[in-house]
């Protein structure tokens, strides 16, 4: 079986083509458990056709975890990998627990629901997110990103000139943007900012997926009748069947609700029922019935090689520096996905799948050149990227092992806090 080190994965990054894995997968419950895929405008899936080998005809697939989903798994393992100590990866962090200055302390903390710290892990675009955009980086005391360059920290004003042929500031600030993809739009050049395509996708699919229908119920231990209301919303908050002790609207107790049904404050039994059809019949949202599902999870060498990353200043880029930087973002993705199959794979509610085999790869090099069946641990693939690193510094790429820090600008904190005091309103019956 080959093994791959440091010295296999610098000669693919030169010269090879992918390092894929195809992972046939199957719902924990067993072959013949429902799973649920996950459910977009409408209630309905992400179903279409696809062509696969032991099929005459194209066959009905759903997709279970996209894309974009798959990235964010990698880097919540990513996350997590760094709150337990395991590596030490760049990462941009803004600190909600921090002293907002310009606003009373007490009354932000008393407002403020606990966020605690979001990293460019957690942050949907990554380092070009809004949140860090709109945050102070604290060496400075600067914004992270501005509209203008003198009102922006010097890190911001490196990002406004990243390009894929000087990616250096990324790879010191955020690799994983590198790698997983990126697009500066929000940033101060609008929808001309840096775009970065993937260079590692992963998706789950659900082959031969057949429709199932969704059941609800509900049971009132207490048999509250409907009958029984209306209810009426009282002035603490709370409901009432006293219409004298109930909120007033233009002189009028207030009901919860529309008609104020006990199910208006969870009271009563739910009707047993059945979720509803399609155009097409087909039931929404009832989860699927699958043959098996797979995970597919490509990384791209070519888009690798892409990335130039000059040192110092200089004009161009030395290739023993570009073969040294490519090579940790390909461990990186490596790490990430080992990591978030040592995690495992329960994706929502009733989705919880599982691997009969480890996950294995397959190296592909040039024409004709495969290797197939690398196993790679999460505690090797730690070690392939902690030796990657190793040679990239000692070359004299820049590499952070301590997140650079933010605190988020005071109305940041206030929108936070208004948007917060909206939802708690909503909660209790507001619009």
């Amino acid at each position: 079986m080959t093994k791959l080190d440091l010295t296999k994965l610098q000669e693919l990054v030169r010269t090879g083509a992918a390092a894929r894995s195809r992972a046939v997968l199957q719902p924990a419950g067993g072959q013949g458990t429902k799973v649920f895929p996950p459910t977009y405008a409408g209630a309905v899936y992400a179903t279409e056709k696809r062509r696969l080998p032991g099929y005459a005809e194209p066959v009905d697939c759903v997709l279970l975890d996209s894309v974009q989903s798959q990235a964010n798994r990698m880097e919540e393992a990513l996350q997590q990998a760094i709150d337990e100590g395991r590596i030490q990866i760049p990462v941009v962090e803004v600190d909600f627990t921090s002293f907002y200055p310009g606003l009373d302390r007490d009354k932000a903390l008393q407002l403020l629901e606990p966020i605690g710290k979001v990293t460019s892990l957690q942050a949907p675009h990554r380092i070009v997110d809004a949140i860090l955009r709109d945050s102070i980086v604290v060496e400075d005391n600067k914004q992270f990103r501005a509209k203008n360059e003198r009102d922006e920290s010097s890190y911001g004003q490196r990002l406004r000139r990243v390009t894929a042929q000087n990616a250096t500031a990324l790879f010191e600030l955020c690799p994983t943007a590198l790698l997983l993809g990126m697009w500066d739009s929000t940033g101060p050049k609008g929808g001309l900012g840096a775009k970065f395509e993937r260079a590692m996708v992963s998706e789950i699919v659900g082959i031969n997926a057949v429709k199932g229908c969704k059941t609800s119920s509900r049971i009132d231990p207490l048999a509250i009748q409907l009958q029984a209301g209306p209810l009426y919303q009282s002035a603490s908050g709370g409901w009432t069947l006293d219409p004298s002790h109930a909120e007033k609207q233009k002189d009028q107790p207030l009901k919860m609700g529309k008609d104020g049904r006990p199910s208006e404050a969870n009271h009563g039994n739910v009707t047993p029922s059945i979720s509803e059809k399609d155009r097409d019949g087909e039931f929404l949202a009832g989860g699927v019935t699958i043959d098996r599902a797979e995970q597919t999870i490509v990384l791209s060498f070519p888009a690798l090689r892409r990335l130039k990353f000059p040192l110092n200043g200089e004009a161009q880029s030395r290739p023993e520096v570009d073969v040294a930087a490519r090579t940790v973002l390909a461990a990186l993705g490596l790490c990430a996905a080992a990591l978030a199959a040592e995690a495992g794979l329960d994706l929502r509610s009733r989705c919880l799948l599982w691997p009969p085999e480890p996950l294995k790869w397959e190296l592909l090099g040039q024409p004709g050149q495969m290797e197939k069946d690398i196993v790679l641990t999460a505690e090797r693939a730690i070690q392939l990227l902690k030796d990657a690193i190793a040679a990239a510094t000692e070359i004299g790429l820049p590499w952070r092992t301590m997140p650079l820090q933010l605190r988020p600008s005071d109305e940041l904190v206030k929108l936070v806090v208004k948007s917060q005091q909206l939802a708690q309103q909503q909660g209790e019956g507001g619009e």
